[in-house]
């Protein structure tokens, strides 16, 4: 695999909800959730959001290359009670993602534990004897010549989940530069990834907010 050369979009963040508590970013594909540790890698959601709001935090993060609904709290009141939430399992996400092939069944779970794959890292296997359990639920959607829409929605949110869990059905993400090899790889010129839509609870009032990120795909 060819290095990567670290080269994100530079338009600006578009802001799905924003108040004095957290602010929610659709964030595009090939920009950094927060700042890698190398100086090439400092450009990210966080720090150009924190030129605005310098003490805001990521309180979950979502792949380089994967887009969508991302959450930046604005308070430590904030920022505790959403990565409460999130440890705890009372968030719901869900993804949706162009896949090559088509799954048999049409809908169903992948339950596969998962471990890094330390000599590729960060790439992520499966392994029965180390990993940590992974659940993600799928449904396609959509069913074209090649490749399939489907709808995801994991339960644990293990690193590079919802791209091992499809790769391990036989039908990786298109684009896919880690899991997806061939046509699958050259069927996009990015990772056919996105996170649609995320529920949670505003963690000053407790109301329940439903994000949704547009689909770019």
């Amino acid at each position: 695999m060819q290095p990567l050369v670290y080269a994100p979009p530079t338009g600006p963040l578009a802001i799905l909800y924003e108040d004095a508590q957290l602010l929610v970013v659709d964030k595009p594909s090939g920009l950094l959730s927060v700042p890698g540790r190398e100086e090439a890698h400092k450009d990210s959601v966080v720090s150009r959001v924190r030129q605005r709001h310098p003490k805001a935090e990521a309180v979950h993060r979502l792949d380089m290359d994967t887009s969508g609904v991302l959450v930046l709290a604005l308070t430590k009141e904030a920022e505790r009670a959403l990565k409460g939430q999130f440890q705890d399992r009372q968030t719901h996400k869900g993804y949706q993602a162009l896949i090559w092939g088509c799954p048999e069944p049409l809908s169903g779970k992948v339950e596969l534990p998962l471990v890094c794959d330390w000599p590729n890292r960060p790439k992520q296997m499966v392994s029965h004897e180390e990993g940590k359990h992974a659940l993600t639920h799928y449904k396609v959607s959509e069913r074209f010549e090649d490749y399939s829409r489907v709808e995801m929605t994991p339960v644990t949110g293990r690193s590079h989940q919802l791209r091992v869990h499809m790769q391990a059905l036989g039908c990786p993400i298109l684009g896919d530069r880690f899991y997806a090899d061939g046509q699958a790889l050259a069927a996009a010129d990015r990772l056919m990834l996105h996170a649609h839509w995320l529920q949670l609870a505003h963690p000053v009032t407790g109301e329940k907010l439903r994000l949704v990120a547009p689909l770019p795909f």
